[in-house]
């Protein structure tokens, strides 16, 4: 809480606080401040005015008395910029308190314009005219924001001339003061509202030239080029001033020289894009009708070759390949059942050649006993043992006389003979 120097039943007079607040006041150092002159009357050589702030909407009265005014710059008039030399004065009639100027100088377009490029190198060395940080503007636009003066010819030329290249061309126009103190900022909450409408694909800021500090100054404003840097759609700078950039046109995303400039850049030429369209469909026809004539060569050669030009040909040169192929199947077959026949023959003649059948065909018998056991030796059969012999066309009956002195060797057989000996 504020201290409270006295008590409600002490109260001090007014004229006494108003003697005391100027006396405070009058102790105030002198300070060097820059503005605008908005208003500048000269009364008995006095000159009263109002001194404004350059980007705020702060403004202040002003006293120069006749000894100072008659010193002043014959440049020093309503709409200067300019320093002065001040301190506080207070009227203690009513209560009206001013700037008593003690000197005051116009402030020169060189010192201006020393001070933007003071700012562009800040600037530059931030990174925020980085070629990385501009952003590509879109091919065809849905909207386009546009931030000019009151039906200015600025804005007459942007739309005229998009329009006419793109008659489809819609926009978003917010008109605003572009020059003065005030400019920056009214320039600055217009990209604002523009930059934050989602319809709006690019945002034209466009002045139609002027005076250099009316051109250079407000589009060189700190507090508008940071707001530029930051926003998130494209942006156009289309300031008419060729001898002299301001730095607007460095920050932008692209820089058109006048705002009939921009509006060739920030919409295609309708024309151009249907001479573009005609001059395609004429290259893909000629593309298709190089491909047809191609393809008609390579079915015309394919035609001509013997497959096709006699395809009987191939089925008859299959047909014989198959003709021989099963003539030769057949011979094999042939070969491979002879091979066999003779094969199961030569096999017959051996088993022949080893058959009992045969050796009795000779001549020989085989001696058996009545029960059917083969005799190999005379001990098998003593004297007087029946026994049969076994001929190559029937058996005989015989009976043993036992043992013989010898053994018959070599004994031949005789047809003569009806019986064998034992």
């Amino acid at each position: 809480m504020a201290t409270v120097l006295n008590q409600p039943d002490s109260p001090m007079p007014l004229g006494q606080y108003m003697a005391g607040l100027k006396q405070l006041l009058s102790g105030a150092p002198h300070i060097w401040v820059e503005g605008e002159l908005i208003e500048f009357k000269e009364i008995r050589g006095n000159v009263y005015g109002t001194i404004r702030d350059l980007n705020q909407d702060v403004s202040m009265s002003v006293t120069v008395w006749r000894s100072v005014a008659a010193k002043l710059s014959p440049g020093i008039d309503v709409g200067a910029r300019v320093t002065a030399l001040v301190n506080p004065q207070l009227y203690e009639k009513n209560g009206r308190l001013s700037l008593n100027i003690q000197q005051m100088n116009p402030v020169g377009i060189g010192d201006l314009l020393a001070r933007v490029e003071m700012l562009r190198k800040a600037l530059f060395a931030e990174g925020l005219f980085a070629p990385e940080r501009k952003r590509p503007l879109p091919k065809l636009p849905a909207c386009i924001g546009l931030i000019a003066g009151k039906d200015s010819d600025a804005q007459k030329d942007v739309m005229r001339n998009a329009t006419l290249r793109w008659p489809a061309a819609r926009f978003k126009l917010i008109e605003t003061q572009v020059q003065g103190p005030q400019a920056p900022a009214a320039v600055t909450r217009a990209l604002q509202e523009l930059d934050a409408d989602p319809q709006v694909e690019v945002i034209v800021i466009a002045r139609g030239g002027g005076a250099l500090e009316e051109v250079i100054l407000p589009f060189s404003d700190e507090a508008l080029i940071r707001a530029v840097a930051s926003a998130q759609t494209p942006i156009v700078s289309a300031i008419g001033h060729e001898a002299d950039r301001p730095i607007l046109d460095d920050v932008a995303d692209l820089r058109a020289s006048t705002p009939t400039d921009a509006a060739k850049r920030i919409v295609p030429d309708a024309s151009e894009e249907l001479a573009m369209i005609a001059e395609g469909r004429q290259r893909l026809a000629a593309g298709v009708q190089r491909l047809l004539a191609t393809e008609a060569e390579r079915l015309a050669a394919l035609r001509t070759r013997p497959v096709l030009a006699n395809p009987h040909t191939m089925v008859q040169l299959r047909a014989q390949e198959l003709a021989a192929i099963r003539a030769r199947a057949f011979q094999a077959a042939d070969r491979a059942v002879a091979a066999g026949h003779a094969r199961i023959e030569h096999l017959r003649t051996q088993v022949r050649s080893l058959s009992p059948q045969k050796t009795l065909n000779r001549g020989y018998a085989v001696a058996r006993t009545i029960d059917g056991h083969v005799l190999k030796n005379p001990e098998q059969a003593p004297a007087g043992t029946a026994l049969q012999l076994l001929l190559a066309d029937g058996a005989l009956a015989a009976t043993s006389e036992g043992t013989t002195t010898s053994a018959l060797t070599d004994a031949q057989p005789s047809e003569s003979k009806g019986t064998d000996q034992a």
